[in-house]
């Protein structure tokens, strides 16, 4: 900083072990990270992700030490499951298959509220995660209770209202 530019009062600081000309800033830093290192302190993006961060419960489900199958066994139980109720669906047993399916889907939705660290069946955050998966379990579940021929279950409005919109007023 040249005299020309400081204030008059000001006192004079300690010379710097660097010249300002030979420090290069390519983005504005603030103050260091543990390590020391100056983080990033806008909050423009960056021009390439280095990393994600994990959603929350997104740790191992068992230790580092134990095979990869054990490390992820909720997703592995939610899609063994699900591929069960496919098999099933395939084998001309619709409305089982989808029950074990919607069931499946809603045991990943009780896995995901129960155990802290479910590995790869984390997505998105907690709340979501498990919004997301019991509502299409139980959306899966309610249509193949609804499903034709001999419906398990019956909502008489539901075809009063697929006759109004289809008879009109």
């Amino acid at each position: 900083m040249s005299a020309e530019r400081k204030a008059p009062d000001a006192p004079e600081a300690p010379a710097p072990e660097e010249s300002p000309e030979d420090v290069t800033v390519r983005d504005a830093v603030s103050a260091p990270d543990a390590e020391g290192a100056p983080r990033r302190a806008t909050r423009r993006f960056p021009l390439f992700t280095r990393d994600t961060a994990r959603p929350e419960g997104g740790g191992r489900a068992a230790p580092g030490d134990a095979p990869a199958p054990a490390r992820q066994w909720p997703i592995l139980a939610v899609l063994l499951t699900v591929g069960l109720g496919l098999l099933l669906t395939a084998l001309d047993v619709f409305r089982v298959g989808l029950l074990v399916i919607g069931a499946a889907l809603a045991a990943g939705a009780v896995l995901r509220w129960v155990v802290p660290d479910v590995g790869m069946l984390a997505v998105r955050s907690r709340f979501t995660d498990i919004v997301t998966y019991g509502g299409l379990g139980l959306v899966i579940v309610l249509l193949a209770l609804m499903m034709q021929p001999d419906p398990l279950l019956r909502f008489p409005w539901l075809q009063d209202m697929l006759h109004f919109t289809v008879d009109g007023p």
